[in-house]
């Protein structure tokens, strides 16, 4: 058994539509739990830095807009296996792939405003939730 952690953003589109909520009730039946969380609109800089591993992507543009386009909830999400789980649970990338059932499937607009972010590795996952969090905003059980 591998407790991990992963960071976890609803996207600005997302929070909009109202459905904090309902993505908070799939990480729960998940067994995910939140040990972390804020609501935050990030600056242009603040999402260049977080996505800056995209920034010769074509996207990248389009991306940053989304992202600062209005308020996210950010999260750090624990539990066994938590950031296959979470991405298993995210859906693909693109809606158009991701699997019915699935958190994008249900509730992403386009491939831009695809309603959440995670982490994509252990790496990552560190070092994006020392982006948002310090230790002592974690609450672990």
């Amino acid at each position: 058994m591998t407790i991990e952690r992963t960071l976890s953003i609803i996207k600005p589109h997302a929070v909009a539509k109202n459905i904090i909520g309902k993505i908070f009730y799939r990480l729960e039946c998940a067994k995910l739990l939140i040990i972390g969380c804020k609501m935050l609109q990030l600056t242009p800089t603040q999402a260049r830095e977080f996505y800056i591993a995209h920034q010769e992507k074509i996207f990248f543009k389009n991306l940053i807009q989304c992202m600062t386009s209005g308020p996210s909830m950010i999260s750090v999400l624990e539990g066994e296996n938590a950031i296959y789980s979470y991405r298993q649970l995210m859906g693909a990338t693109n809606p158009i792939h991701a699997l019915s059932g699935t958190i994008r499937a249900d509730y992403a607009d386009s491939l831009t405003e695809n309603a959440i972010h995670g982490s994509d590795s252990s790496i990552s996952a560190e070092r994006e939730i020392d982006f948002f969090f310090n230790v002592h905003e974690l609450f672990s059980k």
